[in-house]
C-alpha cells in the first residue's frame, strides 16, 4: 500500500496490514505493527508511528517505535522519540528528540492497550 502523490493530505489515524509508503501528509497516527513503513523525501506525518521497520527521508513529528528497527536518512527531518532496539541515524539528518530503546516494551503495551480501547469505543452504539 502507498500514500503518494504529494499534496495528498490525511487527517486521521492510518492503520494498514501491509509495507507503506507515504508520500504526502499525514496528520495522525500510524499503525502497522507487523510491517515497514517509509516517509518519502517529501513527506510530512504528525503523529505517532508503530511499525516493525520506520525509514524516514521527510519530516516526522511524534514518537516512533519500530519493533525492528528505525533508519533517519540523511535528508530527514524528525522531532520526537524513537523507541526502538535499533536506530541509524545518517550524516546530515536533523533528530531533535530522545532514543530511548530501554521504554519500546512498556511503550508498545501501551500503545496497543490505547488502540484497543479507542476500538471497543468506536464500536459502542451512541446514546
Amino acid at each position: 500500500m502507498s500514500v503518494q502523490g504529494r499534496t495528498i493530505t490525511i487527517r486521521g489515524s492510518v492503520e494498514c496490514v501491509e509495507d507503506l509508503l507515504i508520500e504526502g501528509r499525514v496528520d495522525g497516527p500510524i499503525w502497522n505493527e507487523h510491517h515497514v513503513v517509509v516517509v518519502g523525501a517529501d513527506a510530512v506525518v504528525v503523529g505517532d508511528i508503530v511499525a516493525r521497520q520506520i525509514t524516514v527521508r521527510g519530516a516526522i513529528e511524534g514518537t516512533l517505535m519500530a519493533t525492528g528497527r528505525v533508519d533517519v536518512m540523511d535528508e530527514a527531518r524528525v522531532a520526537g522519540r524513537v523507541l526502538s532496539q535499533k536506530f541509524t541515524l545518517a550524516d546530515g539528518a536533523v533528530f531533535n528528540g530522545k532514543a530511548e530503546p530501554q521504554h519500546l516494551d512498556a511503550a508498545l503495551k501501551v500503545a496497543r492497550h490505547r488502540r484497543t480501547e479507542a476500538a471497543a469505543d468506536a464500536s459502542k452504539p451512541a446514546t
